[in-house]
């Protein structure tokens, strides 16, 4: 399968394409034509026509792992 520019991965590509669908089903109107009235298939066909703009977070200005915080259990004397 042939992915549009920027999605690197099947992964990236199945996640973009159920965000469409969720839209879809929410009532968002088809961004093309087609025969299908599955929002699966249509978000689908979109994806690969390029229609659907999205990003790639880097992953540098995600934010930073948090720390355990556990409390350390001293006993008081």
């Amino acid at each position: 399968m042939d992915f549009p520019q920027g999605i690197d991965s099947k992964f990236r590509f199945i996640l973009i394409v159920a965000a469409r669908a969720r839209q879809l089903e929410k009532g968002a109107r088809p961004l093309i034509q087609t025969s299908s009235k599955r929002a699966t298939q249509i978000a689908q066909a979109e994806v690969q026509a390029g229609l659907i703009p999205f990003w790639v977070e880097e992953p540098d200005k995600l934010d930073p792992p948090r720390q355990d915080r556990r409390r350390s259990t001293k006993s008081a004397s």
